[in-house]
């Protein structure tokens, strides 16, 4: 999948994710998803299975409302830190971003758990399809809504939290019919 470029007025080349530009804002530190989307190979999932591990560290200390709470907190703190960091990286949805992941799979665990390890790593693995091959609405929402400007960090959200709705909505009927 190729990264769009944003229009930058003094045509300043793209940068790259390093470990000293995630450092230099607090913004660039969340949206790299504290380091997990470094990875030169599959950032999507590696942050994904971040969000998996520090989901499954959270359940040891938090009770289940109040990681609801954490999730409803990192959306807006998702949307900023992905609009901040798209334009500092001067890239419209770089592969490096990987925040939008880890809140949007954070919603499918907490919905989905208590789960064995067959329905998270279905969930799992259903979530990276979906956002990976961006199928019907994910393809949609993720033409409609990037964009330069403050709904920036939404485009790059929209498309996770629809891949997450499809996530649920297969392991629902999956596991009605099943």
């Amino acid at each position: 999948m190729s990264e769009t470029v944003l229009a930058v007025p003094d045509t300043l080349p793209p940068r790259l994710p390093t470990v000293g530009f995630m450092f230099s804002h607090p913004a660039h530190l969340v949206a790299l998803g504290f380091g997990s989307g470094l990875s030169r190979v599959a950032p999507g999932f590696c942050g994904t299975l971040w969000a998996w591990i520090a989901f499954l560290a959270m359940q040891h200390w938090l009770a289940p409302a109040r990681i609801g709470e954490i999730i409803l907190l990192s959306l807006p703190l998702a949307w900023w830190a992905c609009t901040v960091t798209a334009r500092n990286m001067r890239v419209m949805d770089p592969q490096s971003i990987v925040c939008d992941e880890i809140v949007c799979f954070w919603i499918v665990l907490w919905l989905v758990m208590p789960a064995g390890w067959p329905g998270q790593l279905a969930a799992f693995l259903l979530f990276r399809f979906f956002d990976t091959f961006k199928p019907g609405p994910m393809a949609w929402a993720d033409r409609r809504f990037k964009d330069v400007g403050w709904r920036g960090g939404f485009g790059i959200l929209a498309d996770d939290l629809l891949a997450a709705f499809c996530t649920l909505l297969v392991l629902a009927f999956w596991r009605h019919f099943a």
